[in-house]
């Protein structure tokens, strides 16, 4: 019986298959069936190989990183996915690690490989390393991970992969803070459209900011827009019922995983979200539960998979100011309670 990262190889097969499967992996299983008895090329075969254990990899990396772990986004790239879990798994100390990310493509095309620096875009202290590895060990439960993606493939959620058909160019701007992969439900193609705005907001909103919202969303679902927004209560439901009563795409980003719809008020509008076309991502695998931590790096995912980000009512120290502050293209603020909402300030 053949192990990958401590599993049998058929389980592993089974569940990045049941999950979407990689795109190599689909290259390779298409010239199997057309060649009939052809035997498939060696060098076919490692290449699909490949391709399924660094989805699962990917997949293991969600659920052992918090959202926006610079430090482990930056040992996956250098090490490639699959080779970072291992890493893991075989308890590498801190100085080994960094010797690995040192001998890899990454350090020599890096030019920041300073080991003291603290900064997660160049090569981390041999402390930052052994902080990390402290993190993310006890996170890295077989059991739990085989039981995240059992539950995603009974739920009909599939793995989104780096650049693979679904993929938001604007989350690769991220850089080593962009999602390792991201867990779907709904249609894959949804979050990729280009013409896509984001519409956040306060939960405690008033009447008014709802109802600006409403028209906001409806005016621009009408000219070809899909509505990106995070399923809270207030601004962000008005932003989804209003895309759907338009007939239009739209799509949330959660906190938590896309099997447990939050808020749990909202279970009927996800639902809604997901039959019309749209999409519900998540960074975290099923299973996880949203935390304050998770909901800000939630915003950054927002800010990316949208041309713009309006930010229709808020508080001065809303999470919303947090999303339109990313660093994405075009940031609107029609924002604090203190001022009238039709006086917006605009900021490129």
């Amino acid at each position: 019986m053949t192990a990958w990262f401590g599993l049998d190889r058929d389980l592993v097969e089974r569940l990045v298959h049941g999950l979407g499967g990689p795109e190599s992996a689909e290259s390779v299983d298409g010239p199997r069936a057309d060649r009939g008895a052809e035997r498939v090329s060696k060098a076919d075969e490692n290449v699909g190989t490949a391709g399924i254990r660094a989805a699962f990899a990917r997949a293991a990396w969600t659920m052992i990183a918090e959202p926006g772990d610079g430090v482990a986004g930056l040992v996956v790239g250098a090490l490639g996915p699959a080779g970072a879990l291992s890493a893991v798994l075989d308890r590498v100390g801190p100085t080994e690690l960094q010797r690995r990310i040192l001998g890899s493509e990454w350090s020599r095309g890096s030019t920041s490989a300073d080991a003291e620096s603290e900064d997660p875009a160049a090569m981390p202290a041999s402390r930052v390393l052994g902080s990390a590895l402290e993190r993310w060990r006890p996170r890295l439960v077989s059991a739990d991970l085989v039981a995240a993606c059992e539950t995603a493939i009974e739920v009909g959620v599939r793995l989104l992969l780096p650049g693979a058909p679904g993929w938001h160019a604007g989350f690769d701007h991220l850089g080593v803070h962009a999602p390792h992969a991201l867990w779907l439900r709904g249609s894959p193609d949804a979050p990729a459209g280009e013409r896509a705005i984001a519409l956040v907001g306060a939960r405690a909103a008033s009447g008014y900011g709802e109802h600006v919202t409403l028209e906001a969303a409806a005016g621009l679902v009408d000219r070809g827009f899909a509505i990106v927004s995070g399923a809270a209560y207030g601004i962000d439901g008005a932003a989804h019922r209003a895309a759907l009563g338009s007939g239009g795409v739209t799509v949330a980003y959660l906190a938590g995983g896309v099997d447990r719809p939050y808020p749990a008020g909202h279970d009927a509008l996800i639902r809604r979200i997901r039959e019309a076309g749209g999409a519900v991502i998540s960074e975290s695998p099923c299973g996880s539960t949203p935390s304050k931590w998770r909901f800000l790096q939630r915003n950054r995912l927002i800010a990316a998979a949208s041309a713009a980000t309006v930010v229709m009512e808020a508080g001065d120290r809303s999470g919303s100011i947090n999303t339109a502050g990313q660093p994405k293209g075009l940031s609107f603020g029609c924002l604090s309670r203190r001022q009238k909402l039709d006086s917006c300030d605009r900021r490129v």
